[in-house]
C-alpha cells in the first residue's frame, strides 16, 4: 500500500480537506526536490502515478453522497500537479542534475593526430611547385582514356611497335567499338596535353601530375600503378635550348645547385628530336658508386621537341597549332623514382603498402 495516499475511514468534508491539503503540500515539495521527468513520472504516470492512486482510493471508493465533494477537491489537486509539472519542464534541469552532468573544462581535451602528406604526394607537389615558379599551370584529365587520346593523337598509329612497350590495361568488352573509341587505363599523362591543346590556343605552359597504369610485374622498382609529372610548353620560337635550360633549372631546384645534367639521343613517338636526361649522381657527386653503377650519372626522365604530327591532330580543333608557325617541347618523369632517390627508398612497394611504420617517417 502506498502510504502517501491514505485510505479514509470516512469521507466527511473535514477529512477530505485535511487529506487533500496534505497531498497538495506533498506535490509542491516533490516539485521542488525532483527534476521535471521524475516529478512527472511520480505524479502523472499512467499506471503507478499518485494521481491514479488518489483517483482509485479517494474518488472511486467514496460513497455516492461524497463523490461530488471528493471530485471537486481531486480536480483542484490535478490542476495543481499539472501546473507544477509544466513549471518544472520550463525551468530546465535542477541544480543536482546540472552538477552531475558538469564537465571540468580545466582538463586537457582529446588531441587529434595531425596528418602529413604521403611521400608520393609531397614529391609530386614539390615537382609541380618548381614549374609553377616558372609560370606553368596544372593540367588534369581522366584516368580512363580512349585509345585515340592515349595513343593515336600522340603519334602511336594502330599496330605501331611502340605501343607494345606501354603494357596497356584495357577495359573489357570493347571489341565492337572502333579502335580509337575503345577505353583503357591511361599509360601516361600525355593525353592531357592533347586535351589542353584542343581547348586552349598557344601559348601553353602546363605540367600534368597524375596516376597512370601499366601491366608491369611488381618488383623492387616497378609497379602496375605509379605516378608521372609531364610538361608541355608551346609558343613561337621555342627551341631545344629552351628545353635544356628549363630541365637543368628544374633538376637543380629538386636536387641541389651542384647537380649537372646531360642529354642523350632517344626515341619517343610524340617528340622529334627526343632525348633521355641524366643527372650527376646525388649520392657520390659523380665519382661513381653502386647506385649509379659506377658511371657517376643517373637516368631520370625523357623529353623532346613536340612532333609536328601531334600539332596536326591539335589543329583539327584548334587551327592555331600550325607547326610552321609554332614549336614546343615536352618532358615526363616518374614521381616514384624521384621520391626513392630523395628519401633513400629501395623498394617501390613500400609506397603502396600502407605500413604506418614506414609512412610515419614522413610525418
Amino acid at each position: 500500500m502506498n502510504v502517501e495516499v491514505p485510505n479514509l475511514p470516512e469521507f466527511t468534508d473535514s477529512a477530505l480537506d485535511q487529506t487533500f491539503a496534505a497531498l497538495e503540500k506533498r506535490a509542491r515539495e516533490d516539485a521542488a526536490a525532483l527534476d521535471a521527468e521524475a516529478f512527472r513520472l511520480k505524479w502523472l504516470g499512467r499506471k503507478q502515478g499518485l494521481l491514479q492512486l488518489i483517483s482509485d482510493r479517494l474518488l472511486k471508493a467514496a460513497p455516492p453522497s461524497a463523490k461530488k465533494s471528493a471530485g471537486q477537491r481531486f480536480k483542484v489537486l490535478k490542476e495543481l500537479v499539472e501546473t507544477l509539472a509544466e513549471s518544472a519542464s520550463a525551468g530546465g534541469p535542477t541544480d543536482a542534475t546540472l552538477k552531475a552532468e558538469a564537465i571540468d573544462i580545466t582538463l586537457p581535451g582529446t588531441r587529434r593526430l595531425t596528418g602529413a602528406e604521403h611521400p608520393i604526394t609531397r614529391t609530386m607537389n614539390e615537382i609541380v611547385g618548381v614549374f609553377a615558379a616558372l609560370g606553368y599551370s596544372v593540367g588534369v584529365g581522366p584516368e580512363v582514356e580512349t585509345d585515340f587520346y592515349n595513343f593515336e593523337c600522340m603519334n602511336f598509329p594502330p599496330c605501331h611497335p611502340a605501343r607494345d612497350t606501354q603494357d596497356t590495361l584495357v577495359v573489357a568488352n570493347q571489341e565492337r567499338k572502333p579502335l580509337r573509341d575503345r577505353l583503357l587505363l591511361r599509360t601516361h599523362t600525355s593525353p592531357v596535353q592533347m586535351r589542353t591543346m584542343e581547348t586552349q590556343p598557344p601559348p601553353i605552359r602546363i605540367v600534368i601530375p597524375g596516376k597512370v597504369h601499366r601491366n608491369d610485374a611488381a618488383d623492387a622498382t616497378h609497379s602496375p600503378i605509379f605516378h608521372q609529372v609531364e610538361g608541355l610548353c608551346v609558343d613561337s620560337n621555342i627551341t631545344f635550348s629552351d628545353l635544356k635550360g628549363t630541365l637543368d633549372h628544374a633538376m637543380k631546384a629538386l636536387f641541389g645547385s651542384s647537380v649537372k645534367t646531360r642529354f642523350f639521343p632517344s626515341f619517343f613517338p610524340f617528340t622529334e628530336p627526343s632525348a633521355d636526361v641524366q643527372i650527376s649522381c646525388i649520392f657520390c657527386g659523380g665519382k661513381g658508386c653502386r647506385k649509379c653503377k659506377q658511371s657517376g650519372w643517373i637516368e631520370l626522365l625523357g623529353c623532346g621537341m613536340v612532333d609536328p604530327s601531334v600539332f596536326a591532330f591539335a589543329a583539327e580543333k584548334q587551327p592555331a597549332y600550325d607547326p610552321k608557325k609554332i614549336s614546343g617541347f615536352a618532358f615526363g618523369m616518374g614521381v616514384e623514382r624521384i621520391a626513392m632517390m630523395k628519401y633513400g627508398i629501395s623498394e617501390i612497394g613500400q609506397f603502396f603498402s600502407g605500413d604506418m611504420r614506414f609512412l610515419g617517417q614522413f610525418a
